[in-house]
């Protein structure tokens, strides 16, 4: 019996504290988030170390291609897992 009386009061105190917290917090106002100035522009760097010291995918679009090859862009070799 006391452990059921305890358990109603101990469920009737969180009840009413949940029921009075809230009365003390802020008022919250409705707004439109503003949008950042630059926020549709990625950043420009610029990049003075040479081709072989850049990582992907923050490369120089200059060190994407070379310019020593009679073909142009050299196709890409493609392997799949799909066997037909």
């Amino acid at each position: 019996m006391i452990k059921a009386l305890s358990a109603v009061t101990i469920a009737a105190f969180v009840a009413a504290a949940m029921t009075i917290l809230p009365s003390f917090a802020p008022p919250v106002e409705a707004s439109v988030p503003q949008a950042l100035a630059k926020a549709d522009r990625l950043p420009i760097r610029t990049v003075s170390v040479p081709c072989s010291a850049q990582h992907w995918p923050t490369m120089d679009a200059s060190c994407l291609h070379r310019s020593n090859w009679k073909t142009g862009i050299q196709p890409v070799r493609v392997v799949t897992t799909d066997r037909k």
